[in-house]
């Protein structure tokens, strides 16, 4: 039986969009490709609430580049063994808890003068 559900709807304790992936296996997408799939979106960059509401905030343009580059300047950390990275671009800063693959916060290039970060032990120059 499929279910009709939303990304974000939890049934039976399964999240929609989880729901919907074993579901379109049901309908012949092979186990193989949505394992790949899921192992690919757990280690892309994902933005906590706070991150999203800090972009939204100020107006930070989140592209395709950009999303490069902090996946590569995160894969670089997380190969030097870094924790907690402060990563900075030519327009923002975002702070990166790289064990969990998230944005905990960002700041527009204006809001980074004068600020100090603490509990960060890399930083990493976009």
């Amino acid at each position: 039986m499929v279910q009709n559900v939303n990304n974000n709807q939890v049934v039976n304790g399964i999240r929609g969009s989880e729901l919907q992936k074993i579901q379109a296996g049901q309908r012949g997408v092979g186990f193989e490709q949505l394992l790949q799939e899921t192992i690919q979106q757990k280690q892309e960059v994902q933005f906590s609430k706070h991150a999203k509401e800090r972009i939204d905030q100020r107006g930070i343009e989140v592209t395709t580049t950009l999303m490069n580059d902090l996946n590569n300047a995160v894969e670089k950390a997380k190969q030097k063994g870094a924790k907690d990275v402060v990563i900075i671009g030519p327009k923002e800063v975002f702070i990166v808890n790289i064990p969990n693959n998230i944005v905990v916060t960002t700041l527009s290039g204006a809001e980074m003068k004068n600020n100090i970060f603490t509990k960060i032990d890399s930083a990493v120059i976009l």
